[in-house]
């Protein structure tokens, strides 16, 4: 009935977005959601705002778990974070966070064996098992900025009841309030307003719905476990990718990396979908993506407030989207029995400061001298005299502590200056002496850089420029 109803209320659903002052005929201008919620399964929200509003405008959570009383009082569920009247999307009252988890449970982990026995350790449509991914949002009206900070799944954190685990186990023991109890031990308190809860099937059926993403593949990615049917075999380059396939992007761990490169392929996919706007097209695929939203996805958000993060995200700057990583390091095998990424607090405490405005400025990050600025060039123009001599053009600037760290094979015409831990001051301050390149807070460099650059060809115009003007002279 509900797709029905949608189905014949098309021309409403245009009145809704244009009302929120989003227009089918300038989609353009529309960014997803999907920084966090895409792969956590929620990237359709941007495209469904106005049909969930002709539908009906709730405020009651949509939960697929119950939370005992206890466990409610982990989230800030008691306080309003939206409001709005009459026909007008609802409105981002203050500054929201929210925990996303998406969750892989395989037929292996359940306590009761299915009841076809399929021969491979298949997925299942469950929320109770371990976070394969972890992402706390943070939409701030008050600073126009929507920041998404990766958590790695094997982050070594407090679990209550448990000890020091891997911070991934949480969900499995106590779901989503004993998750969002040990993400506030590890960042130091941070309030956690709401939670969403994503099986990773989600993920696949949503991307379907979508029509699928286009995509830069950096490398051939094969990989073939016959334990669970997973066969990935994707070729490098841009490519148009379905849910199937973007999975297996995002599920392909076998590089040196392990979880934090699949972290950073997360990124890759989220800064994708974020480029790729709505357009008319998607109307028609309302109905699915309803479909998708009833079965797969647990939130104690209600539609109200699902559509004032839409209706925020939908008009934020690209360049107020900052993606990050929980900074730490990986364990060496003679500290610990499993490997873990261990957290550095001290850095961690900074982050949260400069990017979710918690904690005492004495945790505020000092600029760092560009002599001590450890900065790592990622070359994409196959120049390697030219990438000499930016590497020059950089020891003239004052940042000796610079080096290159391999190629970015995805070709690039305007080069990336990429703040790998939100250091966006020290970023900044090199675009500014630069004079060109794109500053953005991702975590897709260089993983022990504080700046990774990813050269351009702007810079071959730049130096040829400058060749010319020698030649001249």
């Amino acid at each position: 009935m509900i797709a029905r109803k949608i189905i014949n209320q098309n021309h409403l659903v245009s009145t809704y977005l244009e009302r929120a002052g989003i227009k089918l005929a300038q989609a353009s201008t529309i960014k997803w959601i999907s920084i966090g919620l895409g792969l956590a399964g929620t990237a359709m929200l941007s495209a469904t705002a106005g049909a969930l509003l002709a539908v009906s405008l709730v405020s009651t959570p949509l939960m697929q778990a119950k939370l005992s009383p206890q466990e409610a009082k982990v989230f800030n569920s008691g306080e309003r974070i939206a409001s709005g009247d009459n026909l007008q999307l609802p409105k981002l009252d203050r500054p929201v966070n929210i925990l996303v988890l998406g969750i892989k449970v395989l037929t292996s982990d359940l306590d009761e064996p299915p009841e076809v026995d399929l021969g491979y350790h298949a997925l299942v449509n469950s929320f109770e098992g371990l976070s394969d991914t972890m992402l706390l949002l943070r939409f701030d009206p008050k600073s126009q900025k929507l920041v998404a900070l990766s958590i790695p799944r094997d982050t070594r954190s407090w679990v209550e009841g448990y000890g020091m685990r891997k911070i991934n186990v949480a969900n499995e023991f106590g779901g989503p309030a004993m998750s969002a109890t040990s993400v506030k031990d590890l960042l130091g308190g941070v309030e956690i307003d709401r939670y969403i809860r994503v099986n990773i099937k989600a993920v696949e059926k949503l991307i379907d719905a979508l029509g699928g993403v286009t995509v830069y593949v950096p490398y051939d990615m094969k990989y073939q476990d016959d334990s669970q049917h997973l066969y990935i075999n994707l070729k490098a380059g841009e490519q148009h990718l379905n849910g199937e396939r973007a999975l297996q992007f995002l599920r392909f761990r076998n590089n040196y990396l392990g979880d934090i490169g699949r972290i950073q392929r997360q990124q890759i996919l989220m800064r994708a979908l974020m480029d790729q706007t709505i357009n008319p097209q998607i109307i028609p695929r309302l109905p699915k993506i309803m479909e998708v939203i009833e079965s797969d996805i647990d939130t104690n958000l209600s539609i109200e407030e699902l559509l004032a993060l839409v209706k925020f995200a939908s008009h934020t700057d690209r360049s107020k989207i900052q993606m990050l990583l929980t900074p730490g390091r990986f364990s060496d095998p003679k500290e610990y029995k499993v490997s873990y990424w261990l957290p550095d607090y001290h850095s961690i405490d900074q982050m949260m400061h400069q990017h979710f405005d918690f904690g005492d400025r004495a945790s505020e990050s000092e600029e760092i001298d560009p002599a001590y600025l450890q900065v790592a060039v990622q070359d994409s123009t196959e120049d390697w005299a030219a990438v000499d001599d930016f590497i020059d053009t950089m020891y003239d600037e004052g940042y000796s502590n610079i080096y290159v760290s391999g190629s970015w094979t995805e070709p690039l015409e305007v080069t990336r200056i990429i703040a790998q831990y939100g250091d966006i001051d020290s970023a900044k301050a090199i675009r500014r002496r630069l004079g060109f390149g794109e500053v953005r807070v991702e975590s897709i460099g260089h993983l022990e850089s504080d700046v990774t650059i990813q050269l351009g060809r702007d810079w071959l115009a730049i130096k040829n420029e400058l060749l010319r003007q020698s030649d001249a002279w």
